[in-house]
């Protein structure tokens, strides 16, 4: 016997992306603030490096809201 899968309304859809965006959004933030924390404490290039990684991984964001949302400007 088949199992048929349970489907999720677009409420329920949009509450689990915001879940899964909003753990985007905080890890770019601290890899930021672990890049700028670098950067305080005197190692320039690995802050430098760190904040790149943190701005990567929030264009990655980016990426995701538009291709879920087709946001017209």
């Amino acid at each position: 016997m088949a199992k048929q899968k349970k489907r999720l309304t677009q409420a329920e859809e949009f509450e689990i992306l915001k879940l899964i965006l909003d753990k985007f959004l905080w890890l770019g933030f601290a890899i930021m603030a672990f890049g700028l924390y670098n950067i305080f404490t005197g190692n320039f290039t690995g802050g430098i490096t760190w904040i790149a990684m943190g701005a990567i991984v929030l264009i990655l964001f980016v990426i995701i809201i538009v291709k879920e949302f087709e946001i017209v400007i």
